[in-house]
């Protein structure tokens, strides 16, 4: 069935409500966060919370931006 996988549909809804954090330093400003409308600070860690679905995609995101992931931590609902 549709939204159904042989893991049964109590692993798409888990999966779909684990939240992470990541601690990230060093996120400096170049020509890939020029596009944003806000300045990202250089000094300090910088803590970003993503879903378990958007991990990778916030991974690239951040060391495109020179940031480099010194933690992450599961947050609990």
């Amino acid at each position: 069935m549709f939204g159904q996988t042989a893991l049964g549909k109590a692993s798409l809804s888990d999966s779909a409500s684990r939240m992470f954090r990541f601690e990230v330093q060093g996120l400096r400003q170049n020509e890939e966060a020029d596009k944003l409308n806000y300045s990202i600070r250089r000094s300090g860690s910088t803590y970003v919370t993503v879903p378990y679905g958007r991990m990778n995609e916030e991974m690239q995101r951040i060391s495109r931006l020179g940031g480099k992931i010194v933690n992450i931590t599961s947050v609990s609902a």
